[in-house]
């Protein structure tokens, strides 16, 4: 089965770096394009950043645009997630996701989520 799960979430201060994993399984990883989303408590889930299966196209929330980077390895099956300048806003559960193209809204697949918490 598909299996995505994500890796590096924690504490960190605000201003701050901290880079997320998605290792990926039984799916052809480089004819997936890998998104991330986050959902903070009481809020909805919110697309932050897309790369596309190619890594010719990549996407960034307004939000995270100059702050977070994604970026992927195929040989490793893994899409990353660079966040720096971390802000309170930031925290959140952070969810992988593939699917054939990027979708603000859709994904075929998820993780089960990384907690990242930013504290001011």
């Amino acid at each position: 089965e598909v299996q995505l799960v994500e890796s590096g979430g924690g504490l960190v201060q605000a201003g701050g770096s901290l880079r997320l994993s998605c290792a990926a399984s039984g799916l052809t990883f480089d004819d997936y394009a890998i998104g991330w989303f986050r959902q903070a408590p009481g809020k909805a889930r919110e697309g932050v950043s897309c790369v596309s299966s190619s890594a010719g196209s990549t996407y960034y929330a307004d939000s995270v645009k100059g702050r977070f980077t994604i970026s992927r390895d195929n040989a490793k099956n893994t899409v990353y997630l660079q966040m720096n300048s971390l802000k309170p806003e930031d925290a959140a559960v952070y969810y992988c996701a593939a699917d054939i193209k990027c979708s603000k809204f859709k994904m075929d697949y998820w993780g089960k989520g990384t907690l990242v918490t930013v504290s001011s």
